[in-house]
């Protein structure tokens, strides 16, 4: 469909929907994110989940919103705020209005805003009626009436259905208002609602009735067009950073040559991956879904020792249970990798935000002199490199090894290129098959170059060996209590650790105009951080960033990179881990810009503490 009206052309858009966790906000914000990567659009994504699992309706606390920043240019971030809100009940616009950009645009489902709901919402008065929003460009939408009106003739579903239809009238009205292509929601909705014609009847109606109501409405003067964006020619697709990881796991099984085995308990925000490994049986995945994280990562183990890919996910509260289990890998020299999707805590938190405070667990919550390399994603379609290379390090070492994510990439989402298979690169190993001192086997004698110790299946004829948590005599692996071999096994394993330094890239900086302030960043905050400089840049000051994905060891040039600054600012989810540690191995004065609040950092509040460090 082609509207009739005049067409503005926009650069960009920050748009959020807002409702009740039951109205549907995150498949439309999904759905009108899926068709904006159709039409080629940069974008990026932020969804917000109550913690709730079914708060009263109406409240503020089951607000569920999902924030989508699409461009005809590379953009890093979903948005500071939002330009436009889709609010579907008082709740939902008072929880979101204080984001909105002075003079954006409201649209508002009226038929939501009765006495009972702005009581619930703790409003006194009526926003759409007292001029408290005279700041904005409100449209009100009779969403639930129009919607119920439109579906009066679908035999089978009854008026509650109906009414539950209107979230997608809220995405046919802005699909029709940004130019979004219809023919995917239409196949989606045949698709999905398959077993229920009549849903799958209401729905269509639904947002066709949206479409027509902006193509009709005298409320809606224009709609806009913002042009596909200029990005590296190649197949893309819209993922999730949970997504991401999942493939990224399973390329990994076929680039080791080794089979997937994924031990996991279910946890807010990690039980995607087990969710989306328990459907690709056919690439050989299997899936263990464990009474207890414990069980899942003695499981994950199990399977590593008897020679596959050993996997297991889970968020922070779960990998302190893992603790002791990677204490063992550590001991038994194993390869395992440990998924940490890290949420807001301690103990059960907020479990559906964002935080990335659990640096110096991995590092070092296990008992004694037990170092294991720590991976760290930095943007939701670099989960699936990040995957890889965990597993390479893992497989190459034999050792456990943690990869870390957030709440924000596991959700997030964005346009992803997908790889040529073939330009992957191999990192296949070869298992002990022969005894390799004479008749002997030596279980703990190393590779003179990675320090790494034979991997010997179970079974293997002539490769029997002890096995536990013991500590292991030096090339025998017998039970050994003696000072010194004890001595000389902790600091073998922490030298195969600090080795990996020269087998990863050295950290890249970006400093295009020879700045003497370096920002130093880590994980998720990595787009915030890029556009923070980019505003920085623009007003004509210079700043230089670099942003870590090995966290132990440290890329081999890290030292000689912070110490070349003048200044450095190290921005974290957190109180300061990282600034800690690079403080403490580099002894350099370090400045942090730390908040724990749940969300991911703004470019905005970024580009104030760059600029006054940058003047100071």
């Amino acid at each position: 469909m082609s509207s009739t009206k005049p067409v503005e052309q926009l650069e960009r858009v920050v748009i959020r929907f807002a409702g009740d966790s039951g109205d549907g906000m995150q498949l439309t914000g999904d759905r009108f994110t899926s068709e904006t990567a159709v039409f080629g659009n940069d974008l990026a994504t932020l969804p917000d989940f109550p913690a709730e699992i079914r708060a009263p309706a109406g409240s503020l606390p089951g607000v569920s919103g999902f924030q989508l920043h699409f461009a005809d240019h590379d953009i890093l971030t979903p948005g500071d705020q939002p330009s436009v809100l889709v609010a579907m009940n008082p709740a939902a616009l008072k929880v979101n209005i204080g984001d909105l950009v002075k003079g954006g645009t409201v649209i508002v489902n009226t038929d939501a805003f009765n006495d009972r709901n702005l009581q619930k919402a703790g409003y006194e008065s009526n926003p759409l009626e007292d001029g408290s929003l005279e700041g904005f460009h409100v449209h009100p939408v009779a969403l639930s009436s129009m919607t119920v009106e439109a579906l009066k003739e679908v035999e089978g579903i009854t008026s509650r259905e109906a009414e539950r239809s209107k979230n997608f009238f809220a995405l046919g009205l802005m699909s029709w208002l940004y130019h979004r292509p219809m023919e995917g929601t239409l196949a989606f909705i045949e698709s999905k609602f398959a077993q229920r014609p009549e849903i799958a009847e209401a729905n269509t109606r639904a947002f066709k009735a949206g479409w027509n109501y902006g193509e009709t409405s005298e409320d809606f003067a224009v709609s806009y067009e913002i042009a596909p964006a200029q990005l590296a020619p190649g197949t893309y697709r819209q993922v999730s950073g949970n997504t991401a990881l999942t493939y990224g796991l399973v390329a990994a099984s076929r680039l080791s040559g080794l089979p997937l085995f994924l031990g996991a308990y279910p946890i807010t925000p990690a039980s995607d991956v087990l969710e989306q490994l328990a459907q690709m049986k056919h690439f050989g995945v299997r899936t263990f879904q464990a009474e207890d994280e414990i069980a899942a990562s003695g499981a994950a183990l199990g399977a590593a020792f008897g020679g596959a890919l050993g996997v297991t996910t889970s968020a922070g509260p779960g990998v302190v249970l893992k603790s002791e289990t990677v204490g063992l890998a550590v001991t038994l020299e194993l390869p395992l990798l440990i998924v940490d999707v890290q949420r807001a805590g301690p103990s059960t938190g907020m479990p559906t935000k964002p935080e990335q405070a659990d640096l110096l667990m991995v590092l070092f919550g296990r008992n004694s002199e037990s170092p294991v390399p720590v991976v760290a994603a930095s943007t939701p379609a670099g989960c699936f490199h990040a995957a890889i290379e965990a597993a390479r390090i893992a497989i190459k070492y034999r050792t456990p090894v943690f990869l870390l994510s957030d709440a924000y990439l596991a959700n997030g989402s964005e346009p992803w290129l997908i790889p040529d298979v073939g330009e992957l690169a191999d990192i296949s190993t070869e298992f002990a098959t022969e005894p390799n001192d004479g008749d002997a086997f030596l279980p703990y004698r190393r590779d003179p170059e990675t320090l790494a110790r034979p991997w010997a299946i179970p079974g293997t004829p002539g490769l029997e060996h002890r096995i536990g948590g013991l500590e292991k005599a030096d090339e025998t692996g017998n039970v050994s209590y003696d000072p010194e071999n004890h001595d000389l096994m902790t600091r073998l394993r922490a030298a195969k650790v600090a080795g990996i330094a020269a087998d990863i890239p050295e950290l890249e900086v970006d400093d295009p105009d020879g700045a003497d302030t370096l920002v130093l960043g880590w994980g998720s905050t990595y787009g915030a951080i890029g556009a923070a400089a980019r505003r920085v840049r623009a007003g004509g000051r210079t700043v230089a960033t670099a942003h870590l994905r090995y966290l132990n060891p440290f890329p081999r040039n890290t030292g000689e990179v912070v110490r070349s600054y003048e200044k450095v600012l190290i921005p974290e989810m957190n109180l300061g881990q990282l600034r800690m540690l690079i403080r403490a191995q580099f002894l350099v004065d370090a400045a942090g810009y730390n908040k724990v609040r749940g969300r991911p950092f703004r470019a905005a509040e970024l580009e104030d503490a760059i600029t006054a460090l940058v003047d100071s």
